[in-house]
């Protein structure tokens, strides 16, 4: 078994078309786990390996591997970075216990690289930052610096300094150990050389602005820094691990993956800097049976307990159940799942390697692995020993922002979906509900993409075609005035006729009001029998609408007079009076459309605020508050769910990627005149 204090467990986050997956590669191939240094561009890539992450040439899904450096064993989760897949990345900042967090030299801060660092920042996670793609033109590490420096949450430390840039970046200065090397090809090694004369001032400068962030970070350390002047090198990485484990500060290394250089250097940094389960703090849970905190500490004998944190579905294996081994050891072929109430038989354990899965015996603390055929287990789960159960919180996923309306395109309905049944195991971020109103069925995710992308892997995996639509809105009907109207059936053609005649008063109730219905009938001008059949055809007109066909709603209907026939008359024949009494009613009434507002609440950065506030007026929509944390401005807004639906993606490009919304229901309103007229135009085509 492995020695938990020489296990790693990383995750490698950055913006997208930073680098994220050429590096895990490049890390790869280094510590020679792959024989062969892949490339994304080309589909070769260990990681990204799923056809439609090779055709859209991104990562869509977190993936997994591992490798062995220097006696360390390290698993690897290699994260997307788009905006439509951003769920795997903030729920892999849960589970792992540091980060290799990914900026490139070219492009620098972006929108999603807050986003990402607001991630690692909320959860304290340790992190090591990479300044990547070196090699390429316009390349400028300092300034990078300056713009984490200015914009992101984490307090950068340079430990690793670049030799030349663009097409002359070549090698790196330790700041550390004040040694210099040059990269040696596409290996990944490096060799010692003089550290360049131009560069031993400012060498000088950074080593002494590390030993003050390192000092910073402890009072011991401090006050030596103070009385000596200096720190030893001992120290500095002794303060510098210690810095990283409480997340305050982040080292940062030079290299570029695709080119292999650096990755070396950054292999040793994960070992030395990074910390180990054991070297984090436990993690917290409940005792299922008598409700007490239970801690459990990353040993290899204590309890067994891991976290689900990823389903995969697949059409062959079927469902891939992925976790972290939290503490203990994990062999056999059972295991308690506390939030089920049942213990699960699994067939074989299995480390993820890319598309692979290599099988191992056991698992200890930080290790990630796999099982396939769980039958009741699902993402957010608690694994555990049946002896001493415990029930960790459930990951934290994003909220949905997105919904569409979908359909199978060649009419096989119940098998899309049970499609989207398993979809849902494997991705939390998607919900499935049904409208009501319209009957249409609803996919929700964080983004079009996003969803597009759930279409095309059901066509793949199991060959059922995904339609998407917007939505319907499911507008309403109401009155504004009231209104005293005859309703008369009256049909004679040869033998039994039908009789019915009703007289209503239709009243408006407040939004929210309903339907109400008061039989004011005296002296049995209409038997009792007919009278809940005119009621009965009131409720029918009004679900199928006057003005647009939408439901009528917020009403009161008062039933005063009538006559009957003897041999005619029927609870048909009320029934059709009773609605026509309605629609001519409604009409009198002075019939209006009502459209349902959303309740956005908005984050975005002050930059920002004049666009998201100029864009929400266009919308129709009504800034209800503003308010600020210490990331963002907060705008609460009420608009129109008609103005919103591509909301998501028009929030993206007004903000570059930075601002996010949550969005729920808060009401109907009357919809303008001049709106109304297109909608019921429409409707009547």
């Amino acid at each position: 078994m492995q020695d938990v204090n020489l296990v790693r467990n990383i995750a490698i986050v950055g913006h997208g078309n930073c680098g994220k997956s050429s590096l895990a590669e490049a890390m790869l191939f280094t510590a020679g786990k792959i024989k062969r240094l892949g490339k994304v561009d080309d589909g070769s890539a260990a990681m990204d390996f799923d056809e439609e992450e090779i055709r859209r040439n991104t990562s869509i899904n977190a993936s997994f591997h591992n490798y062995s450096w220097d006696k360390h064993s390290v698993f690897l989760v290699d994260t997307p970075g788009d905006d439509n897949f951003i769920n795997e990345t903030f729920v892999a900042t849960q589970v792992v216990d540091g980060a290799v967090f990914i900026v490139g030299a070219v492009l620098g801060v972006k929108g999603q690289t807050i986003k990402f660092a607001n991630f690692i920042a909320d959860q304290k996670l340790p992190c090591i930052i990479q300044i990547n793609k070196m090699d390429r033109e316009r390349a400028d590490f300092w300034k990078t610096i300056g713009e984490i420096e200015d914009q992101l949450p984490v307090q950068p430390v340079v430990i690793h300094m670049p030799i030349g840039a663009e097409a002359d970046f070549k090698g790196l200065v330790d700041v550390v150990t004040g040694k210099a090397y040059l990269f040696d090809g596409l290996t990944g090694n490096f060799s010692e050389t003089a550290v360049p004369a131009d560069m031993e001032g400012e060498l000088a400068r950074h080593r002494e602005r590390l030993m003050e962030k390192v000092a910073e970070t402890d009072d011991d350390l401090i006050e030596k820094f103070l009385e000596d002047g200096e720190l030893s090198q001992e120290d500095i990485l002794a303060g510098m691990k210690k810095g990283v484990a409480e997340a305050l500060i982040a080292p940062v290394c030079v290299g570029s993956a695709t080119m292999n250089m650096g990755t070396a250097a950054l292999l040793d940094t994960i070992n030395a800097i990074l910390p180990s389960p054991d070297e984090r703090p436990p993690l917290v849970g409940t005792n299922p049976v008598s409700g007490d905190l239970v801690e459990r500490k990353p040993l290899a004998d204590a309890p067994f307990s891991a976290r689900v944190f990823k389903t995969m579905a697949d059409p062959y294996a079927g469902r891939l159940t992925i976790f972290r081994v939290v503490s203990g050891t994990l062999s056999g072929d059972t295991f308690f799942n506390a939030n089920k109430d049942c213990t699960e038989r699994f067939g074989q354990l299995f480390v993820p390697e890319g598309r692979e899965q290599r099988p191992v015996d056991s698992a200890g603390p930080g290790a990630i692995v796999a099982v396939a055929k769980l039958k009741e287990t699902t993402t957010g789960d608690t694994l555990c020993a049946a002896s001493d159960p415990v029930v960790f919180d459930s990951i934290e996923t994003m909220e949905p922002v997105i919904s569409y309306a979908v359909s199978a395109s060649k009419g096989d309905e119940e098998k899309l979906f049970s499609c989207i049944t398993r979809m849902l195991d494997e991705d939390l971020t998607l919900r499935l509900t049904r409208e009501p109103q319209t009957s249409e069925i609803l996919l929700s995710g964080v983004g079009q993409i996003h969803l597009e992308v759930v279409g095309d892997r059901i066509k793949r995996k199991f060959g059922v075609e995904m339609e998407l639509a917007l939505p319907k809105i499911p507008y309403k009907e109401t009155i504004r005035g009231s209104a005293r109207v005859q309703g008369k059936h009256k049909k004679q053609s040869g033998g039994r006729g039908q009789f019915g005649d009703c007289t209503i008063e239709i009243l408006p109730l407040p939004h929210g009001g309903g339907f109400e219905f008061e039989d004011k009938i005296v002296g049995g001008v209409i038997p009792q029998q007919y009278r809940p059949a005119v009621e009965k055809g009131i409720v029918e007109a009004m679900e199928k609408g006057v003005m647009a066909g939408y439901p009528v709603v917020d009403l009161k209907i008062l039933l005063v007079d009538g006559s009957y026939h003897t041999v005619d008359s029927s609870e048909m024949a009320f029934k059709v009076a009773g609605s026509l009494a309605f629609k001519k009613g409604a009409k009198e009434a002075g019939l209006v459309l009502l459209e349902p507002y959303m309740q956005l609440t908005i984050f975005v950065g002050k930059d920002h605020v004049g666009d998201v506030m100029g864009d929400l007026n266009s919308r129709r929509g009504r800034v209800m508050g503003m308010d600020t944390d210490a990331k963002y401005e907060i705008i609460k807004a009420q608009v129109p769910m008609s103005e919103i639906q591509r909301y998501a993606t028009d929030l993206t490009a007004m903000t570059g990627g930075l601002g996010q919304f949550n969005v729920a229901f808060s009401h109907y309103e009357e919809v303008p005149a001049h709106q109304a007229e297109k909608i019921v135009a429409a409707s009547n085509e």
